[in-house]
């Protein structure tokens, strides 16, 4: 059966509905505040789940608060620190973001860069047996990494599907990782004690695991946190979103201390667009040699007396990481 085709008056009247909640919900947050107690001091917190317009933020003593966003202070994330201020209804709103120490981001349709988590420490970085594990996608959460100035860990789940040799030449694919500064994991869902290693590696920082689909982060964020459902319905039940909690970004407490932020977002993670002296930046191995070349605008390619080409010669720089630099200097 063919779509009805809406009239011009219909098209209309379902922009002027769209645009009168639009309204209604700029104004919830100024409603609330206007009828707040004038001496009601401002608060920090931490934003701990980000749902559209709704926010759970966490105060000092660790109790969670649903808010509201006040317009025009920008899009807070999970993991943002924001002065609140609590309304007559018992919930609040969040007046102002303070400044990020970090920020991970990716690229929106128009290409801008999309905030998806603030303030992190650490960027988990998740490769598998299976799927066919990409380098080229390790080097870029790891440039991101370095451009946003966070520690990043190399972690291989699903171990169990390899034994012997096969596991030896899995892990060797990835010997030059360590060698460069970036720890790196051997861990599998059935051996408990690789699990609480890294459980041990992410204790007191705030991280986020990112990966290509299918390498087991969702059953990993589950294992590394084995009360999850508890959190979940603590959240829940602060804040009053329910179902939302599980598909929103969410900043769950670890046992060992320490945060990891679940965000749908790092899901289609990806590298936007960064300058060259970002992207060389990024390939921390780069560094020595950066500016000893023979020419200034030397691409490390096919040009004479490159101290890049000498090192990757000389065994200081793998082959496969400057042949992903080319790749992503375009």
């Amino acid at each position: 059966m063919p779509k009805r085709r809406l009239s011009a008056r219909q098209i209309e009247r379902i922009k002027t509905i769209q645009e009168r909640r639009r309204e209604r919900l700029a104004t919830r947050p100024e409603r609330a505040l206007a009828e707040t107690d004038a001496e009601v001091e401002p608060e920090e917190g931490r934003v701990v789940v980000r749902h559209g317009a709704n926010l759970a933020v966490e105060n000092a003593e660790g109790r969670v608060v649903h808010c509201l966003c006040r317009q025009n202070i920008g899009h807070p994330v999970c993991g943002d620190r924001v002065v609140w201020q609590r309304t007559a209804n018992g919930q609040g709103v969040v007046t102002a973001i303070l400044p990020r120490a970090s920020e991970l981001s990716r690229p929106d349709y128009s290409g801008r860069p999309k905030p998806l988590a603030a303030n992190l420490t650490r960027l988990v970085v998740l490769v598998a047996p299976e799927p066919e594990p990409s380098g080229y996608l390790v080097d870029q959460y790891l440039v991101a990494a370095e451009i946003i100035g966070v520690e990043a860990i190399l972690v291989g789940n699903k171990m169990d599907l390899l034994s012997g040799e096969a596991r030896g030449a899995f892990e060797a694919r990835f010997a030059h990782y360590p060698t460069i500064g970036y720890p790196t994991y051997w861990i599998s869902l059935r051996e408990p004690g690789s699990v609480a290693t890294l459980s041990e590696a992410l204790a007191g920082e705030t991280s986020v695991l990112v990966g290509q689909s299918g390498v087991g982060k969702s059953s990993l964020v589950k294992a590394l946190l084995p009360d999850r459902e508890v959190q979940i319905g603590r959240l829940s039940e602060a804040t009053g979103l329910g179902r939302h909690t599980t598909s929103a970004a969410t900043c769950y407490r670890l046992r060992g201390g320490g945060s990891l932020i679940d965000s749908p977002g790092v899901r289609s993670f990806r590298l936007g667009d960064i300058s060259r002296d970002a992207l060389e930046r990024g390939f921390r191995e780069l560094r020595p040699y950066l500016g000893k070349c023979r020419f200034n605008d030397c691409r490390h390619d096919h040009e004479p007396d490159c101290a890049v080409r000498r090192a990757v010669d000389e065994g200081l720089i793998a082959a496969e990481r400057l042949a992903n630099f080319q790749h992503l200097l375009g």
